[in-house]
């Protein structure tokens, strides 16, 4: 075993597990200079960036926008008071990534550039943080750690090698690797969330008031990114107030929550004259959840419905209106949906894969070099997720393995119940990583000494896994099969 003495200081580990992860994600960067953007979300990003970096505020669509979506999409600009220099007020996307871009577009100018300053900004001071960030997290999630008897291993020692080798996991993870590439909230939302996560857990040992009013800050910066994180800031709150028995430390988290929260959405609610939340979104995610033709996760035709509207307020509505029509013109579907939303967050990650394969943005790809890629893709997230499920019955049972479990959950269920993809269990990679870390560092017998139930669970759970694999290839069978063909990157399937 390798002992505490024998290994580099936390810092100088940090330090060098940040530079290994900056010159991974420095590759892809490299070798796609003249990248621009294609998908939907990143073209509304850089739109509102643009508009931030010029001083039009918060607006998207402008005329010369508008014209390059024209051939795609018409635009209804009759329920709106549209300016075609500036383009329409919006609340649609949470204001905290394109501020973030915005200030980067102000350095490089609004030129192609700016696609390559944002992927260096992104990869810098988001993407090789992060494994750092999830060093220092489990060092305290894993401490102290309790050993077995007569293991030779100090607790220590053991909660250190678990804490590096999740570092280790998320500065190689692939996908993590070639996410800065895209202009997408992600980016933000990972260092974000796992920084509120990590000042929660300090709040254990020092519960101090600046601790609380850091954790709630950095929960409503979260917020502020990706709204659906507001249930795991509720759970933590609770979790404040009863597990951690801290009655005023609960109220302050709230406090700086709020605060945080509260001028943006001041700020919409004045756009439209009614009380309106940070995003207005809502709606729109439930519409392609629920209609007919989903599978409850992003859907080509259906997710093209509600586009051409640019007044936010009445979109919101309407898909929400939409929604509840569609479920209760078929109720019965309520249930398997949700099902068929928590399989999709935990398939393997090979959308993103197909998509620019069969869109010709590589070229044609033997089929060994694209299995291997394939694999590359894939494999990670299965090993490490079954991993995790019997990773979970060697945590002890600590305020901070509770927090852990809100987190989870506070973050899925939302998925489960609204709309799901793949990408969306990537901002949960540093928790998988951390678990299944503390798995292979406690060995086999951790597990069985877990008793019988929880060792049934974890193979039930690592089962479904696998079936939810196993359906992923039977029910996209013809796409791969086409994909894997002489013209398969030119087969051009939806995202």
């Amino acid at each position: 075993m390798v002992n505490c003495v024998n290994m580099s200081s936390p810092k100088t580990f940090a330090l060098r597990i940040f530079l290994v992860a900056l010159v991974l994600r420095l590759l892809p960067v490299l070798f796609t200079l003249n990248l621009g953007i294609g998908l939907d979300d990143m073209f509304q990003y850089d739109m509102l960036a643009r508009s931030l970096a010029s001083g039009n505020g918060f607006r998207w669509y402008a005329q010369q926008d508008l014209a390059q979506l024209a051939p795609y999409v018409k635009f209804d600009l009759t329920s709106v008071d549209y300016d075609p220099i500036h383009g329409v007020p919006t609340s649609f996307r949470a204001p905290l990534y394109p501020a973030f871009l915005a200030l980067v577009y102000m350095v490089s100018g609004a030129g192609f550039i700016r696609f390559l300053a944002a992927r260096l900004t992104q990869v810098i001071l988001l993407g090789a943080p992060l494994a750092p960030l999830t060093y220092f997290t489990a060092k305290r999630m894993f401490s102290p750690l309790p050993v077995g008897e007569g293991s030779g291993v100090r607790s220590g020692d053991r909660s250190e090698r678990a804490a590096r080798l999740a570092a280790w996991i998320v500065a190689a993870y692939p996908m993590l690797l070639i996410f800065p590439l895209g202009l997408g909230t992600e980016n933000l939302f990972f260092v974000l969330l796992l920084s509120s996560f990590l000042f929660l857990l300090t709040t254990i040992e020092q519960p101090t008031t600046l601790r609380f009013l850091l954790s709630g800050l950095f929960l409503g910066l979260t917020a502020l990114t990706r709204s659906v994180i507001l249930p795991f800031a509720g759970l933590a709150i609770l979790w404040i107030w009863f597990s951690l028995k801290q009655k005023r430390g609960a109220l302050l988290v709230a406090l700086a929550l709020t605060l945080t929260v509260l001028p943006w959405v001041v700020r919409n609610s004045l756009l439209y004259g009614k009380l309106t939340g940070i995003e207005t979104s809502l709606g729109y995610n439930l519409y392609v959840g629920y209609h007919p033709e989903s599978t409850g996760t992003f859907t080509f035709g259906p997710s093209l419905d509600l586009v051409p509207i640019l007044d936010d307020s009445v979109r919101d509505q309407l898909g929400t209106q939409r929604a509840l029509e569609f479920i209760q013109a078929d109720p019965g579907r309520f249930v398997p949906l949700a099902v068929s939303r928590l399989g999709h967050f935990f398939r393997l990650e090979l959308r993103v894969l197909t998509y620019f394969y069969s869109s010709n943005f590589f070229g044609y790809i033997p089929t060994p070099g694209l299995l291997a890629l394939a694999a590359l893709f894939g494999l990670p997230f299965a090993i490490l997720t079954i991993s995790a499920a019997f990773g979970a019955l060697t945590l002890p049972r600590s305020p901070a393995v509770l927090l852990s479990s809100f987190l989870f959950l506070g973050y899925l269920l939302p998925h489960v119940f609204i709309l799901s993809e793949e990408r969306f269990h990537l901002a949960l990679i540093p928790l998988f990583a951390m678990v299944a870390a503390h798995f292979w560092t406690s060995g086999w017998a951790a597990v069985k000494s877990s008793g019988r139930l929880a060792l049934s669970v974890a193979v039930v759970i690592a089962a479904l896994l696998l079936l939810n694999w196993t359906y992923q290839f039977t029910s996209d069978a013809a796409k791969f099969t086409n994909l894997l063909g002489p013209n398969g990157n030119q087969t051009y399937y939806p995202y």
